[in-house]
C-alpha cells in the first residue's frame, strides 16, 4: 500500500505544531516496511493523508474521491487570539472548515475537543481518533544535549531555566509569560518560537513592545529548527503552557518527554484529552506559586516529573501507528 502525505508547511514557514506533526507522521510510517510514502509532488498512492487545508490539499485531493484523509489540527477557535480582527472572520472561518472537513471521507480528530468541534459544524465524514504520535527518543535528555543547549541559550549551570514554547501570539499567553517572569527575577525564563504568519499575527506590535520592555532574565529565542529544539528542552528545569486554546499541544508533551515538569493553563480541553493526571494553573498567581514551589521544594519538583513520564504514556507511537494503518486500510 502507498500513503500519499501533503502538507503545505513544507513551503512555508517551518516552526509550527503542525509542521512538526506532519515530519512526526512520516517518521512514523517509515519505522516499518509495511507501507510506501509519497509526500506532496513526489508520486501517487493509494490513499491520501493530508495535515493542511489551503488550496493545495484540494488541489491534490481532487483524484482521491473516497479515499481522502485529513488529520484536524485547526478548528475555528483557533483563530482567537492568533489574527487580527478574528471576531468577523469566524463566521466565514466555520464555513471554510466545514469544507475542509467534508472534503475528507475521514476526519482524524487529535482530540476530543476537536471531534466535538467537526461535529458542531455539521460534517457528516466520518471522524477517527486518534492523538498526534510522539518520537520520545528525540526529546529525551542527555547532558550532552542539556550543556548544548545551555551554551546555545548563555545560560549557566546553575540557573534554573523556565521555558515557554509556541508562536508568539495572545492564544499562546505570551503576555502571561512575560508577566510572571517579572516577578520572579532569580529564575531565567527563555520563551521558544516566533511568527510563522508575520505580521497577520494578532497583537503584533504590542506584543513586539512589551517583549522590547522585558527585563534581562527574560529572553525571547525567535523561531527555531524543529532539529534545535531536543536542546533547547533539555536546557530547561520546568515547562510551563499558559496557552488559551489548543487542540493536542506537541510542545508541553515534548517537554514532558525530555523529563521535565509541565505546568499547563486549567483548560477543559486538557481535561477532556488527558487520561493521566498533570499540573494546571488558573491564572498567573497560581502559575507562580507552582514556579516559586518547583524551585525550592526538592520532593514537589520530583512528583512534578513523575507526572510528566505518565503523562506521556497515552501517547504510544505503537498504538498510534496502529490505528493509522487501520483506516488506511479501509480507504485502500
Amino acid at each position: 500500500m502507498k500513503v500519499h502525505i501533503v502538507s503545505e508547511t513544507e513551503f512555508v514557514t517551518k516552526g509550527q505544531g503542525v509542521h512538526t506533526a506532519h515530519v512526526d507522521l512520516l517518521e512514523l510510517l517509515k519505522e516499518k516496511n509495511d507501507v510506501d510514502v509519497v509526500v506532496n509532488d513526489e508520486g501517487r498512492g493509494d490513499v491520501f493523508h493530508s495535515h493542511t487545508y489551503g488550496p493545495y490539499y484540494f488541489w491534490k485531493g481532487r483524484n482521491y474521491k473516497g479515499k481522502r484523509i485529513h488529520t484536524v489540527h485547526v478548528i475555528p477557535d483557533s483563530l482567537k487570539g492568533s489574527v487580527p480582527m478574528w471576531q468577523m472572520l469566524m463566521p466565514f472561518a466555520k464555513w471554510y472548515f466545514k469544507q475542509v472537513y467534508s472534503y475528507a471521507d475521514v476526519c482524524i480528530a487529535i482530540s476530543p475537543m476537536v471531534e466535538q468541534s467537526i461535529k458542531q459544524l455539521g460534517v457528516k465524514s466520518k471522524i477517527a481518533s486518534i492523538s498526534n504520535p510522539v518520537p520520545l527518543e528525540r526529546w529525551r535528555r542527555t547532558d550532552e544535549k542539556r550543556k548544548r543547549g545551555r551554551k546555545f541559550l548563555n545560560l549557566n549551570e546553575d540557573d534554573f531555566v523556565v521555558l515557554g514554547v509556541g508562536q508568539l501570539q495572545e492564544r499562546k499567553g505570551v503576555d502571561d509569560f512575560i508577566d510572571i517572569a517579572e516577578c520572579i527575577p532569580e529564575a531565567k525564563f527563555v520563551w521558544a518560537g516566533g511568527r510563522p504568519f508575520g505580521n497577520f499575527t494578532e497583537g503584533i506590535k504590542r506584543l513586539d513592545d512589551k517583549i522590547s520592555k522585558a527585563s534581562k532574565h527574560i529572553q525571547f529565542t525567535g523561531l527555531l529548527d524543529l532539529m534545535q529544539m531536543p536542546d533547547v528542552y533539555a536546557a530547561a528545569d520546568l515547562f510551563i503552557f499558559p496557552s488559551y486554546q489548543e487542540n493536542c499541544p506537541l510542545a508541553p508533551l515534548e517537554a514532558a518527554s525530555s523529563g521535565i515538569p509541565v505546568v499547563f493553563r486549567d483548560l477543559k480541553e486538557y481535561e477532556m484529552l488527558y487520561q493521566n493526571p498533570y499540573l494546571k494553573a488558573k491564572n498567573n498567581i497560581e502559575f507562580f506559586s507552582i514556579i516559586q514551589r518547583m524551585m525550592f521544594d526538592k520532593a514537589f519538583y520530583a512528583n512534578g516529573k513523575f507526572l510528566s513520564e505518565v503523562l506521556i504514556k497515552q501517547f504510544d507511537r505503537n498504538e498510534v501507528r496502529r490505528q493509522l494503518m487501520d483506516v488506511y486500510k479501509n480507504l485502500a
